[in-house]
């Protein structure tokens, strides 16, 4: 899996995106730019509209948007019977936190194919951006019932359930997913995330150190094992961590960013009394603004 240091809320789209095009025949064309052809019949239309919808993936994974959103809606205006083309559209609106259209337009695509457990997956993700949390329990458990050892979604289902407040279903969720996939470390931080507001600091700190054992360098195990250490008295061991963590990215030095990826109260408050410190206050004020790589 290519090394990512994004928000996990948005781990799922650009599978998301993948599995969308698997399976299907794409046409080979020359260009993925429609030419000039009047005489184009409904079919070769959409393959025409097809083959752009692979022209957006690739686009979006060089975080192309402006080029892509009129690829995508040229896409299901020459192929609006073809699901994929909807499915492409609704998950860029999510890409760019547009939840409303996105929702919108992934129904369209499930009532073209409510077989795609894909489209169930994605719409379930953008549930649970809406804030909407037992839907997204709802839409990712029936696409699970498709595609029962998918990790992505079953790391969604755990957010849904810790959002509820219900732990054991959300910690069972990112169980499952580890199952799957072993090195799937989002699932195996957020357990740590759980354990933390529920008092067990030991446990939680064991698991964000086994997520480091699976990439060293994902900052936000590492900022969560800065504050667990902080908490815990060894001050100067935390503080050098947190150093070490936001200088990996500066993203994790706003607490709306960590509350966004699903930092609980008890975590939040433990992460504020270390960020007041004069060496944080310090670090904080000269970081430099996150990349827009990342």
């Amino acid at each position: 899996m290519e090394k990512i240091t994004v928000s996990k809320r948005h781990w799922l789209l650009l599978w998301g995106l993948q599995l969308g095009l698997a399976g299907m025949a794409a046409p080979v064309f020359s260009q993925a730019i429609l030419p000039y052809t009047p005489n184009l019949d409904q079919q070769q239309l959409e393959d025409q509209g097809l083959a752009l919808t692979e022209d957006v993936v690739q686009l979006v994974r060089f975080q192309q948007y402006d080029l892509a959103f009129p690829r995508a809606k040229l896409a299901t205006q020459l192929a609006p019977e073809q699901f994929q083309t909807w499915f492409i559209l609704g998950t860029l609106y999510l890409q760019q936190e547009e939840v409303e259209p996105g929702i919108e337009v992934l129904k369209k695509a499930e009532a073209m194919a409510p077989e795609e457990a894909g489209i169930k997956f994605t719409l379930g993700n953008a549930y649970f951006q809406q804030g909407a949390y037992n839907q997204a329990v709802e839409v990712l458990l029936a696409g699970l019932a498709q595609r029962p050892d998918t990790p992505a979604a079953l790391f969604d289902l755990g957010n849904a359930y810790l959002k509820l407040v219900k732990y054991p279903d959300a910690v069972t969720a990112y169980q499952k997913a580890l199952k799957a996939e072993e090195q799937f470390w989002p699932a195996l931080n957020n357990i740590g995330l759980i354990e933390y507001e529920q008092g067990k600091i030991d446990t939680a700190l064991k698991r964000w150190q086994e997520v480091i054992k699976i990439d060293a360098e994902q900052p936000e195990p590492q900022l969560a094992i800065a504050v667990a250490l902080y908490k815990q008295g060894k001050t100067e061991e935390g503080l050098l961590k947190a150093q070490d963590a936001l200088n990996l990215d500066s993203r994790y030095g706003e607490i709306d960013f960590l509350i966004k990826n699903l930092w609980g109260e008890q975590l939040i408050a433990d992460t504020k009394a270390l960020f007041s410190t004069p060496t944080m206050v310090e670090m904080l004020r000269t970081l430099p603004p996150p990349s827009d790589d990342l």
